[in-house]
């Protein structure tokens, strides 16, 4: 639920795998899905959680703790090509920014690019995006 809070089992204090994801209104000319979560309240800037590339766009249903068949996660601000759970300091809550874009061209990136490179690779190829925002704290 937009708003809500990331529960437990999807962070660092919990089983820090990664969330299951129904995504809605893909365009048939997609050709592939990418999905980026993002902590923009990080305190040394934005802290990337998740990166994957290379989603059929036909994997509608994400299943938590799963990386779908031909997907490629890029590198996290942990240093690891996997899914890092929301872990922010003790303090007042995070948001967790989960991002899902549809390109409209199959991305030619290495396994160690970078949100930004993504980005860059996205730029003009973007058939259709959503956000969900989710909070937690510690």
């Amino acid at each position: 639920m937009e708003g809500g809070t990331v529960p437990r089992r999807y962070t660092c204090d919990g089983a820090d795998i990664s969330p299951p994801l129904n995504l809605t209104g893909v365009p048939g000319t997609a050709a592939e899905l990418v999905v980026l979560v993002e902590d923009p309240d990080a305190p040394h800037g934005t802290f990337v959680h998740w990166l994957m590339w290379g989603i059929d766009p036909h994997d509608t249903h994400l299943a938590a703790g799963q990386v779908p068949k031909g997907a490629t996660q890029g590198r996290n601000g942990f240093e690891k090509n996997a899914y890092g759970g929301p872990c922010p300091p003790k303090g007042k809550p995070h948001h967790y920014v989960f991002s899902v874009y549809a390109s409209d061209k199959t991305l030619t990136l290495s396994a160690d690019a970078t949100a930004d490179d993504v980005k860059r690779a996205l730029t003009g190829h973007t058939a259709a995006s959503g956000t969900l925002t989710g909070r937690y704290g510690r």
